[in-house]
């Protein structure tokens, strides 16, 4: 595949030769060879594929949510070349025979690549899934949320321990139950779906008990001397508690393009964990993404279905789809100008590739997996449920725009391609591989 006459993030034209899973050149015309698939890229972007590093993809226990194919379309489709899928299924990804069972499924549905994380529960079994080519341990909850895996400080510290022991990341869902308003929960709470007042929900995670875990996991990391990643930071004090320190955070494009003035609209399909946050945390959420103290944006895609979420507030379960709508609301935001293209691929690409050790991902570089999405960054379009590729058939973005590709490859393999003047979409085959693979005998 030769593809011309492409922008890279940094402005340079150049055309890109991919032979076999590789990115073979990145020159200034290049001759195609004999029965090269050639695209023309010329007043287009392209950029290295983004990497989903916190997605739940639900399989197995949860398909009539998401499967492995329809959550790897989704990704496709919205640009995401890679994703790391979380524990809390059924049953748990907490030992190996767990994660041998998730891995199957995976290798067999994926369009894109993978990892999988291990969870930390009472009940775990650390040696088999140490044994695992872990991607990450976590994210591990000290808060209770979807699938009920909150733990307390000292088995915490001990997954700490054991995981920097054993080289691997510890991501964290960072909340302190100690710190939640109960009372937020008291009086009316509104009606089912999207009548009911979600703000409560906001009301009731504070903002200071993000901040208060956040501080402790990344004590706890330093004690440990392992690497902590704080997940879906939604508050500015949140990303400040990392600041400084050896841990990184990552945010959410909910909590960067959503919030609390939302919740009328959304009622229970804007609850999730940790909430939405008000208008001036949002925007200071976006100001530290300006200036780099967040280092990845990533979606904690987590569907349930319209059913599901259509229930009062205190039954309808927490979170919201985001792997196919991550990409393009960050380019429309690069569109009109509020963010460059530069900290786009940096939290989406080359951060969440550094962090986590991929080092054929996150760059168009001779070398590298040929990973690569291509956008018209003039070509944004209203973003809707109906036409986007996730099981559960919803989205909290609905109306807003977005800039969604035209091309997304992995390691070569075209697995997502749409004509711009008809719509047609096609996919690839599962062929998505393991980032970790596991080690032979």
């Amino acid at each position: 595949m030769l593809i011309t006459g492409g922008t890279l993030v940094d402005g340079r034209v150049r055309d890109v030769r991919v032979t076999g899973e590789t990115i073979a050149a990145v020159e200034r015309d290049l001759d195609p060879a004999a029965d090269e698939r050639v695209i023309d890229a010329h007043g287009k972007r392209l950029l290295p594929g983004a990497i989903d590093v916190h997605v739940h993809f639900r399989e197995p226990g949860g398909s009539h949510k998401e499967t492995w194919r329809t959550g790897s379309r989704s990704a496709a489709a919205g640009g995401v070349t890679t994703v790391v899928d979380q524990p809390n299924t059924d049953p748990p990804t907490v030992d190996g025979a767990a994660f041998d069972a998730k891995a199957r499924l995976a290798a067999d549905a994926s369009l894109v690549d993978y990892g999988i994380n291990g969870g930390v529960v009472p009940e775990w079994d650390p040696e088999s899934l140490f044994d695992c080519p872990l991607f990450a341990l976590g994210e591990v909850f000290l808060a209770d949320s979807t699938g009920e895996m909150g733990i307390d400080l000292p088995l915490f510290e001990d997954a700490l321990d054991r995981a920097a022991a054993a080289e691997v990341p510890v991501t964290v869902h960072a909340e302190d139950a100690t710190l939640f308003d109960r009372d937020a929960l008291d009086g009316d709470l509104g009606g089912v779906g999207r009548a009911a007042r979600s703000d409560r929900w906001s009301a009731f995670r504070t903002p200071e008990a993000e901040a208060e875990a956040v501080r402790r996991a990344v004590d706890a990391g330093e004690r440990a001397a392992g690497q902590v990643h704080i997940a879906h930071t939604s508050t500015p004090e949140g990303v400040d508690a990392t600041d400084g320190t050896d841990a990184t955070c990552e945010v959410t494009p909910h909590h960067l393009f959503l919030s609390t003035a939302d919740c009328d609209r959304l009622g229970t399909f804007g609850r999730m964990n940790p909430p939405l946050r008000d208008p001036d945390r949002r925007d200071a959420l976006l100001e530290r993404l300006r200036d780099g103290r967040i280092d990845v944006v990533a979606t904690d895609h987590a569907p349930h279905t319209v059913a599901e979420k259509r229930q009062p507030l205190t039954d309808a379960p927490s979170g919201v789809p985001g792997v196919e709508t991550m990409l393009p609301l960050l380019l429309d935001a690069v569109r009109r100008e509020e963010l460059t293209l530069e900290r786009v691929r940096d939290v989406t690409a080359a951060a969440p590739a550094a962090i986590f050790d991929l080092p054929r991902k996150g760059a168009i570089e001779t070398g590298r997996d040929a990973d690569l999405v291509l956008v018209d960054l003039e070509d944004d379009r209203e973003i809707e449920a109906a036409a986007l590729h996730s099981a559960c058939g919803w989205t909290p973005f609905e109306g807003r725009s977005g800039v969604f590709p035209e091309l997304t490859t992995v390691r070569g393999r075209t697995v997502y391609e749409r004509d711009p003047a008809t719509g047609a979409e096609s996919f690839g085959e599962p062929l998505g591989e393991s980032v970790r693979p596991r080690a032979g005998p």
